[in-house]
């Protein structure tokens, strides 16, 4: 057994927890321990986050909002899911990944059960765009970015290429789930399905979770012998950035994340749904439809992963952002199922792929002990693409009758991010020091 397998002392806590995590690291790294809770979390979360697109429909139907303005308030729920990364960025360095943990699983939940007494849009706003967005938010931006970095070294790419495909999986099987959960109980009814299953996952997180090697005293996996992590104060949290931001990778890398979340989240997650409404395609038939394609994102971003860990990250995300692009264009010129199916494959590979490519240039140019922040930074450029496209979308939608300008639009900025991303030089730890960057290689 070697060193990132050997378990130290027992973890401060309750004897059932200690006990628990004793007989667990005996027989297994206690990262991928972690890795499963974490897995398990923000599977949860993304599900959350998805259950709005799934909420136009019915929304326009019983209470008589119109999509662009039910757009609108999901956009700004997306940009406070993005806004509020940043701040869980330097939280999750202050007070930990399991607190921050507990704090948006439980913010999400009330905030879905709430939900279900809505009947006017501020209502909505306020639930699904200001709670349920912070509640994501301060979570997904850096908690699988950090996790990662802090309990491995080796496979590092593996587990972040697990941590989207919980993303790209809470998606889909939350999409999947709850359309017909809709169609039986009413959409109140499913919300609060949503809402006490986010809850329930508290659990193993109490019991579980722990939020660096050093405290039950093992290393990373692969890695050095432990180190606590250090508490960055304000100071500290906006020192990083100012020194990040004047370098022109973390605009490449904020901007190429832009057009990622504009072309999955803003144009598939929010609107595909409709979309294949609008063609009289049936809601359990678009449902299938999206199941496949968390299928292929969960293989595709899994992948994505390893090859993270083997190639050049830069021509991974090229590749990823061209094909996407190409698929996109795909869609509006396709009202069959078999077409559609077609586009499910294409997209559902790369939906989430570019992750573990975009956190890895991130740990490699800025630091693994800055990778929370500055990320957290990037997937904000994410989420600040996501609304902006989501909102556009259904406006297009509104003013001209479908999404045809709205999914070109998407696919045209898709294979543009692939051309930005070949622009980013791969340096070294640039915020180690003020000594002049070296170039670096990479197999």
């Amino acid at each position: 057994m070697n060193e990132a397998e050997r378990a130290g002392d027992p973890p401060p806590g309750g004897a059932w927890e200690a006990t628990m995590v004793r007989l667990l690291s005996g027989r297994i790294y206690y990262g991928w321990i972690v890795v499963g809770v974490t897995f398990v979390a923000l599977l949860v979360s993304a599900g959350i986050r998805s259950a709005p697109s799934v909420l136009i429909h019915p929304l326009e139907t019983e209470l008589g909002w119109q999509r662009d303005a039910i757009s609108l308030f999901i956009s700004i729920g997306l940009l406070i899911f993005g806004a509020a990364a940043p701040v869980g960025g330097w939280l999750i360095t202050n007070v930990g990944p399991r607190r921050l943990m507990l704090f948006g699983l439980v913010l999400g939940g009330v905030s879905a059960i709430l939900s279900a007494k809505m009947t006017t849009l501020w209502q909505f706003g306020l639930l699904w765009g200001v709670f349920s967005g912070i509640g994501g938010g301060v979570t997904a931006g850096a908690l699988g970015v950090t996790i990662a970095n802090r309990w491995f070294t080796a496979r590092r790419g593996l587990v972040l290429g697990l941590f989207g495909a919980a993303t790209s999986a809470g998606q889909m099987v939350f999409y999947r789930a709850l359309i017909p959960l809709v169609e039986q109980l009413g959409w109140r009814g499913s919300v609060v399905i949503v809402g006490v299953i986010a809850l329930v996952i508290i659990t193993p997180v109490l019991l579980l979770m722990r939020d660096d090697p050093a405290e039950i005293g093992v290393a990373p996996y692969g890695g050095a012998p432990p180190a606590p992590a250090i508490a960055i104060p304000a100071a500290g949290f906006l020192s990083v950035m100012s020194r990040a931001i004047r370098v022109p990778e973390f605009w490449l890398l904020a901007v190429s994340f832009f057009i990622c979340g504009a072309s999955s989240t803003g144009i598939v997650g929010v609107h595909f749904l409709p979309h294949a409404i609008d063609h009289n395609i049936p809601q359990n038939t678009a449902a299938n439809v999206l199941a496949i394609m968390g299928g292929m994102n969960f293989i595709g971003t899994l992948a994505s992963g390893i090859l993270t860990d083997r190639f050049d990250p830069r021509k991974l995300l090229a590749t990823y952002y061209i094909l996407r692009g190409l698929s996109l264009f795909i869609v509006p010129y396709v009202f069959q199922v078999p077409g559609l199916l077609v586009f499910a494959v294409i997209f559902g590979l790369d939906y989430i792929a570019t992750v573990p490519p975009t956190a890895a240039l991130c740990a490699d140019i800025f630091g693994r002990r800055n990778v929370g922040i500055v990320f957290s930074w990037v997937f904000f450029a994410h989420q600040l693409g996501a609304a902006s496209v989501a909102y556009i979308s259904g406006l297009i939608r509104v003013q001209s009758g479908s999404y045809l300008y709205a999914f070109i639009m998407a696919g045209i900025l898709a294979i543009i991010g692939g051309l930005l991303v070949l622009r980013i030089g791969q340096k070294a730890d640039v915020l180690a020091s003020p000594a002049p960057v070296v170039l670096v290689a990479r197999a």
